[in-house]
């Protein structure tokens, strides 16, 4: 969950805010807002310079989602290079963020995640770990929704993932998941309560797979051109001590188109596809800060699903930026359930980007509609 700093919100309230001002000094007015502008900003500026070393970043949390309520914490945050020429920057830029979180829905996240570029980008590597106490939400399988009931699950999960350049902006490499879920509390007499469903008593995730990937982004934090198609493949199997047995593929196709005056667009097409004995929390789902922001995330899900997402970036200020989203998506548990007139779902909105470093880190915040308004504070684009 990489979620950032809030002092930014009371600065855009008051950018945003129109004042007052006398119809015969309008040049004077524009110069204030200007100075004024500039102050916020540069002391934005100088927050972060305070809280950032040579090596690490250490900023406290604050956070917000539907599915979180508000959360405070922190977080600490490296960025770095590899390789002797690391100046030179023809290695991407790997990163290493710990993090700390609770919520007010009495949630407990602690995650660890390296993201590592190796060998002027022949090579990369992807390690992460996570911890969660995590109360939630469960609404049933499928698109008739029924009445959301409470439950609350401990949770542990590791991925490793290598990936090995083979072509131009080509790479290929296993990977390894697991995951292990103790299901501590449940709505008596409710659906998980029943155990009827794949999970419910909780699971003990373990599998293996392959992905290949064409990565030919410009930057990996703020991309302006290129595109990045991802395709993978896990198998979870009693072998690999699973106790549930299912495949999972994972289709995302993502492009970046350069508009002039610093203005991007960005498309997604996403496709889960599941097959064999899948737990309810490892369904394909719609909803959250990633896909389908707006709705409540796992308020669908099944089988298979489906996300399309756009989003226009432009410049507003300085280190502030905007974007304007939409999205539309489907879930189902047969190909055809899939279609214009199948449950076909829709959200939109808008938000601000603030960039914090010179390798397009960026503070995320937005403001979205789907079935429910929607907030999110985050880090990184979502696509």
């Amino acid at each position: 969950m990489k979620r950032r700093t809030t002092f930014l919100l009371i600065l855009q309230l008051l950018l945003w805010c129109p004042a007052p001002a006398q119809e015969q000094d309008k040049t004077a007015g524009l110069g204030e807002a200007e100075s004024f502008a500039g102050k916020l900003f540069g002391l934005a500026d100088r927050t972060i310079d305070l809280l950032t070393t040579d090596s690490w970043t250490f900023i406290p949390a604050l956070t917000y989602s539907p599915e979180t309520s508000l959360g405070v914490g922190g977080r600490a945050l490296k960025i770095f290079r590899t390789g002797k020429d690391r100046s030179s920057g023809s290695t991407r830029p790997s990163s290493l963020p710990l993090t700390f979180l609770y919520t007010f829905n009495h949630q407990v996240i602690l995650t660890g995640e390296l993201e590592l570029w190796l060998d002027e980008n022949k090579s990369f590597l992807n390690a992460r770990m996570e911890f969660s106490d995590y109360p939630f939400e469960f609404s049933g399988i499928g698109n008739e929704v029924v009445q959301a009931e409470p439950y609350a699950s401990r949770y542990f999960y590791f991925h490793l993932y290598y990936e090995k350049k083979i072509a131009k902006g080509l790479y290929l490499g296993p990977r390894y998941e697991f995951r292990g879920d103790d299901l501590y509390q449940k709505t008596p007499g409710g659906l998980l309560d029943s155990g009827n469903i794949p999970g419910s008593n909780g699971q003990r995730l373990s599998g293996l797979g392959l992905a290949v990937n064409l990565d030919r982004r410009d930057n990996i934090f703020q991309p302006t051109r290129g595109v990045y198609h991802q395709l993978s493949w896990m198998k979870f199997h009693s072998l690999f001590g699973s106790n549930f047995d299912f495949s999972q593929w994972i289709f995302d196709f993502r492009k970046y188109w350069p508009v002039g005056n610093e203005q991007v667009l960005v498309g997604q097409a996403m496709f889960s596809v599941s097959a064999g004995e899948v737990p309810f929390q490892h369904l394909a789902m719609m909803g959250g800060s990633d896909l389908m922001r707006g709705y409540f995330e796992g308020r669908y899900r099944d089988r298979h699903a489906t996300v399309y997402q756009a989003e226009w970036r432009f410049p507003v200020y300085r280190n502030l930026r905007m974007v304007a989203f939409g999205s539309a998506g489907q879930v189902g548990r047969k190909f055809s359930e899939f279609g214009l007139n199948h449950h076909l779902r829709m959200a939109g909105g808008f938000g601000f980007r603030y960039r914090l470093n010179k390798e397009g880190l960026h503070l995320r915040i937005d403001f979205a509609y789907g079935d429910q308004p929607a907030f999110y504070f985050g880090l990184n684009e979502v696509i």
